[in-house]
């Protein structure tokens, strides 16, 4: 009894140091094919399911066009009020039955932020092609500028066969890539991931995301697809974006962001069974972010491991140096959990004698190494790019400056190193006699 005593508590102890997004999984019970959830300003996974399974994202992708409208803003290869005239194709397929749009008229000239709106906020499939063909001359080629635009910013299971995220077959025969039945693919790891590089290049597409209901030139009213806006039905606070998307093979899913006293998270799910069911599931998830994370600051500035406050020195002034970091470690964590991080100090073995010396001379905010985290239980903490991993790595310097010691200095210690030694092999032989 008292050891299946024993083992219950071990057990016990150390199923609480499961990562939190494993541990989440249990909890949350999301009814969604997959699911992740992320810390915004790092991209740490705090929560996922199935994340690298790869699902139909229907409208999502269209997060894809809208990076690559800003991006062309940004380098000035298009300007917001440059005019667009609408061919008959594209005005064919606004008028389509059944698909998200807003009404074009052909040959009519509206402006990139016009139909920037109607993607953006109405998720127009036609506004969404005129955009590609203006950015890249015809939907062919923006496709597979989409495609190389993916892997530039790291996204890794994915592919892209139209601009809208329609099946093929809905494209009134015009479908640019694929096969005649295809979509757009994604994983919920790869969606994240585009939606947090939207974030942290574009802040300002929450701009237009967040408007609950588009005024288009019709004079008609056309309202966001996202209900969880303010006004809307499902409206959660803190909600400003991003994109849903929907289509027989793709489901109900929904790529979200919301920002409640600065802290920010964006939640993803995929191939949901319903439109109300992909919301009610974003909703499990931020209540979640919000009631049980928090950003803390985990290391101080001016940081000192208790053990290794000092690094030595050869051939300095002084026999050693004090070191610490130059500036904070902050990460969003479990509420109450911070004692479980500890320091881990990694030192520039470059430079660093084979004695584990430091050589004078040393001057004052010299990195020497570098001081990250690690749980107690040494689980890794999942982030979902480099530089997020980076995020919890801060430079350790030098605290002070170390003037490398003359040379009638250093040859004194040179000869009081050889008689010490000297003697003291001496000493040792004398009392290997007795």
């Amino acid at each position: 009894m008292f050891f299946a005593a024993f083992i219950l508590t071990i057990t016990t102890m150390f199923s609480g140091f499961s990562t939190e997004a494993e541990a989440a999984e249990g909890q949350l019970g999301i009814d969604a094919e997959a699911a992740m959830l992320i810390d915004a300003d790092t991209g740490r996974v705090l929560y996922e399911k199935n994340s690298d399974v790869v699902l139909g994202v229907a409208s999502m992708s269209k997060m894809m066009t809208e990076y690559m409208v800003l991006e062309a803003i940004k380098q000035g290869k298009l300007q917001w009020d440059q005019k667009v005239k609408i061919n008959e194709y594209v005005y064919k397929l606004s008028g389509a039955p059944g698909l998200s749009n807003v009404g074009l008229t052909q040959g009519e000239d509206y402006t990139v932020k016009e139909l920037y709106e109607a993607m953006a906020i109405h998720s127009g499939n036609a506004a969404t092609v005129a955009l590609a063909e203006v950015l890249s001359g015809t939907e062919k080629n923006h496709v597979e500028k989409m495609n190389k635009k993916a892997a530039e910013l790291g996204l890794k299971d994915y592919k892209f066969v139209n601009s809208s995220g329609l099946n093929n077959s809905d494209l009134l025969g015009n479908y640019p890539a694929g096969s005649p039945e295809e979509e757009n693919v994604m994983s919920a790891r790869s969606m994240a991931l585009l939606a947090y590089r939207l974030l942290q290049d574009y802040p300002d597409i929450l701009k237009t995301a967040s408007v609950p209901v588009l005024k288009f030139r019709d004079g008609r009213e056309y309202k966001n697809f996202n209900w969880m806006l303010p006004g809307l039905i499902y409206q959660y606070d803190g909600v400003d974006g991003l994109k849903t998307g929907s289509t027989d093979f793709a489901g109900y899913g929904f790529t979200a962001t919301a920002m409640r006293n600065g802290q920010r998270f964006i939640s993803v799910v995929m191939k949901a069974d319903s439109k109300d069911s992909r919301f009610a599931e974003t909703r499990k998830i931020f209540d979640y972010a919000f009631s049980n994370f928090t950003k803390e600051e985990l290391m101080e500035n001016n940081f000192q491991i208790q053990d290794k406050k000092t690094l030595p020195v050869t051939k300095g002034k002084a026999d050693s140096v004090k070191i610490q970091t130059d500036k904070a470690i902050s990460m969003t964590i479990r509420n109450g959990e911070k004692d479980q991080y500890q320091p881990v100090l990694v030192l520039d073995k470059k430079k660093l004698t084979k004695d584990g010396e430091l050589t004078a001379p040393i001057k004052q905010g010299e990195q020497v190494g570098y001081l990250t985290v690690k749980t107690n239980n040494e689980e890794k903490i999942s982030f979902l790019t480099e530089s997020g991993q980076k995020e919890i790595q801060v430079p350790v310097v030098a605290a002070e400056s170390v003037e490398k010691a003359n040379w009638f200095v250093l040859a004194m210690r040179g000869i009081g190193g050889f008689f010490g030694d000297l003697f003291g092999g001496a000493a040792d032989t004398v009392k290997g006699w007795f």
